[in-house]
C-alpha cells in the first residue's frame, strides 16, 4: 500500500468523530435553545440535571464516585438547590450549597480538596445558568449570547486549529489545541458580538469586549478541565453524548463563561437583572 492510499484509513476515524459531534450537535444545540427561550420550570430543571450530572462525572474522574455519602450528599444539595430555585428563593439555594459543601467535605474520608472544588464548580454552573436566564426582559438574549459565544469559539478554534496547525498552546494539558485554534475561536466570538449589536441587541464596543472576554474564559475552562482529567490520567469524562464524551467534556467551556457572566451582570443590575447587565450599556 503506498502513503497515498494510507492516508484516507488514517483519517477515517477523525472523520467519524467529527460526524458524530455534528450530529450531536444538531440534536442538542436546537433542544437546549427551545428551552432555554421556555426558560422558567424547563430550563432550571435541566440546569439542575446538568449540574447534577456535572458533579458526579467529577467524582468519577477524581475517585471519590465509589463513596456513596460524596455522591448522595452533592446530589441531594444540587437537587434542594434547584428546588429553591424554582420557588424563587435565591439566597436559600445558596444557603442549601453552603450546608452541601460543608456535608460533601465532612463525609468525603479522601482527596476533600478535589470534592469541595468538584462540588463548587456544579453549585457555581447551576446558580449562574439561572440568573443569567432570570431576567425577563433579557435573560435569554443573555443567555444566547453566552451560548453562542462558547459554541462559535469552540467550532472556530476546531477548524482553526485542524486547517492551520501551528505551535501548540499547551502541549502538556491539551496536546490537540493550537494558538492559531485558539486565535480562531476568539476571531469568531467577536463576529458573533457584532452581530448582535448588528441586529441591535447591544451596542457595539461593549458587546465586542464581553465576547472576547468570555471566549477566552470559555477556552480558559477548556484547558481547566483538561488539566483536572490530566492529572487523574482520564481521557473523557465518561461517554454519554456520542462525538463529545461526557458532561464535562461538553460543557467545561459553557461552566466558566456562564459563571463570569453573571458575576458580571450581577455587580451591574443585581441577583434580578443580570441579563440586563450584560445586554444594557
Amino acid at each position: 500500500m503506498t502513503e497515498g492510499e494510507a492516508a484516507p484509513a488514517a483519517t477515517e476515524p477523525g472523520a467519524r468523530n467529527l460526524l458524530m459531534r455534528v450530529i450531536a450537535a444538531l440534536v442538542l444545540a436546537p433542544l437546549a435553545i427551545a428551552i432555554a427561550y421556555a426558560g422558567g420550570v424547563l430550563w432550571t430543571v435541566l440546569v439542575t440535571l446538568a449540574a447534577i450530572g456535572l458533579y458526579v462525572e467529577w467524582l468519577t474522574i477524581v475517585s471519590p464516585a465509589r463513596e456513596s455519602g460524596v455522591v448522595v450528599s452533592g446530589v441531594a444539595a444540587l437537587a434542594a438547590a434547584g428546588l429553591c430555585l424554582l420557588l424563587g428563593g435565591i439566597h436559600a439555594s445558596f444557603v442549601v450549597l453552603a450546608a452541601g459543601l460543608i456535608a460533601t467535605v465532612l463525609v468525603s474520608p479522601t482527596r476533600r480538596n478535589w470534592t469541595a472544588t468538584g462540588f463548587c464548580y456544579a453549585a457555581a454552573a447551576e446558580i449562574a445558568s439561572v440568573l443569567v436566564r432570570l431576567d425577563e426582559a433579557k435573560g435569554f438574549v443573555a443567555l444566547m449570547f453566552v451560548l453562542l459565544i462558547v459554541w462559535v469559539t469552540d467550532i472556530g478554534g476546531y477548524f482553526a486549529g485542524r486547517g492551520i496547525g501551528g505551535p501548540k498552546l499547551w502541549p502538556r494539558v491539551s496536546p490537540k489545541k493550537t494558538w492559531a485554534g485558539a486565535i480562531g475561536g476568539f476571531a469568531a466570538s467577536l463576529a458573533v458580538a457584532a452581530g448582535f449589536a448588528a441586529f441591535d441587541l447591544g451596542k457595539m464596543g461593549p458587546l465586542l469586549l464581553l465576547g472576547g472576554l468570555l471566549s477566552v474564559v470559555s477556552q480558559l475552562g477548556d484547558l481547566f478541565e483538561s488539566a483536572v482529567k490530566r492529572r487523574f490520567g482520564v481521557k473523557d469524562s465518561s461517554h454519554i453524548i456520542p462525538g463529545h464524551g461526557g458532561l464535562l467534556d461538553r460543557l467545561d467551556g459553557f461552566v466558566a463563561a456562564v459563571v463570569v457572566a453573571a458575576i458580571f451582570g450581577f455587580l451591574r443590575h443585581g441577583a434580578d437583572g443580570v441579563g440586563r447587565g450584560l445586554m444594557v450599556w
